[in-house]
């Protein structure tokens, strides 16, 4: 849709006042426009612009305290209590190590910010949202009743954007590419030679890079040894035997901009349709499983001996969700976790159908 088909500002307001029980991502969708779009459409009612200055912003949340952080792709929404703390800046690349909220983030990716109040049953909630630059989200800190608003207030001035407009340009997502191109049998074995030498699971994106490869590609590729598909009901089978054995892992959930991390067992898993919902007192999952397209095993060496994930992946290649065994810096796979990956049930290759 071009930009001058899109609805104003005040059709926008008008259509979300119209279906207040609608979600912003799903009315953002009907109306054709980014849910940044969408959150911008109220600036001056409810809503102010703020600048996405990653590193002032992290550390301005380490003093308001305990809040809900939310990293969120179009299939999963990964959800954490706690506060914003062992913070590490940097231009390229910024991390929150705390015990709580673990973040990755990329600051390149972050283009649009906004500060948000609502008023429900007359309470106000407040929530910092950010955005790419093509106006999908890429993480969200909400405020909550602990939370020191003061400091919150503060925070919010500091960012403050001189400009307020209500109409918001985006650019459009260009899209990853994963042409289908032959295995050649050399582009195989290098590739496999690279992969046996890895010492470190952060080494794996920068091999990829290296062999201009996407991961869904890498897989299909490497052999069984290294990666092996799985059928799509291994994830909730996933889910089901970690928390029955409060087995302790770690879930990953990312975008362009952010990659949030929970690590520790997980009690109160909750399939509901179409989704699968962890509904934990400080953290909160909420996958949308008819959107995973392939499931994945994958073994990486390590100089710790190799690690192993499971990896679901959507219909555009892209990864929505990923897991490990959580584990100490510097000791070996959980041998519990290792089995679980190891027994999924996977989808037989044409050799398994022979025999």
């Amino acid at each position: 849709m071009d930009q001058r088909e899109k609805p104003s500002p005040d059709q926008i307001r008008r259509a979300q006042e119209d279906s207040p029980k609608i979600r912003e991502h799903d009315l953002a969708a009907k109306l054709s426009i980014s849910e940044a779009e969408l959150v911008a459409a109220h600036c001056g009612s409810g809503a102010a612009r703020i600048e996405p200055r990653v590193n002032d912003l992290l550390i301005g949340l380490e003093a308001v305290g305990e809040v809900r952080a939310v990293t969120r792709n179009q299939s999963a929404v990964h959800e954490k209590i706690g506060l914003y703390n062992k913070v590490v800046t940097g231009n390229h690349h910024a991390m929150v190590l705390g015990d709580a909220i673990n973040l990755r983030i990329f600051p390149k990716g972050w283009a649009h910010g906004f500060a948000v109040e609502k008023r429900d049953d007359g309470n106000i909630r407040r929530s910092l949202q950010f955005f790419d630059a093509a106006g999908a989200a890429v993480h969200q800190v909400d405020v909550r009743p602990a939370s020191n608003l003061y400091a919150y207030q503060k925070l919010v001035a500091e960012l403050a954007s001189s400009n307020q407009e209500p109409i918001l340009w985006v650019k459009a997502n260009g899209a990853d590419s994963d042409a289908e191109i032959p295995d050649q049998a050399a582009m195989v074995t290098e590739l496999r030679e690279h992969w046996s030498r890895l010492t470190d699971v952060h080494q794996f994106f920068d091999m990829l890079k290296t062999l201009k490869l996407s991961r869904c590609r890498a897989l299909r590729m490497v052999g069984q040894d290294y990666a092996w598909q799985l059928d799509n009901a291994a994830v909730g089978a996933m889910f089901q035997c970690a928390s029955e054995d409060e087995m302790p892992i770690m879930c990953f959930v990312g975008n362009r901009g952010c990659i949030q991390i929970h690590s520790g067992p997980i009690k109160s898993v909750k399939p509901i349709g179409p989704r699968i919902n962890v509904l934990d007192e400080t953290f909160r999952l909420h996958l949308t499983t008819h959107h995973i397209r392939e499931v994945w095993a994958v073994r990486k060496p390590t100089r710790d001996g190799h690690l192993t994930s499971l990896e679901a992946y959507g219909a555009d290649g892209r990864m929505i969700i990923q897991f490990f065994g959580e584990r100490p810096e510097g000791e070996c796979e959980r041998g519990d976790w290792r089995l679980l990956a190891e027994t999924l049930p996977r989808i037989p290759t044409p050799t398994d159908r022979v025999r």
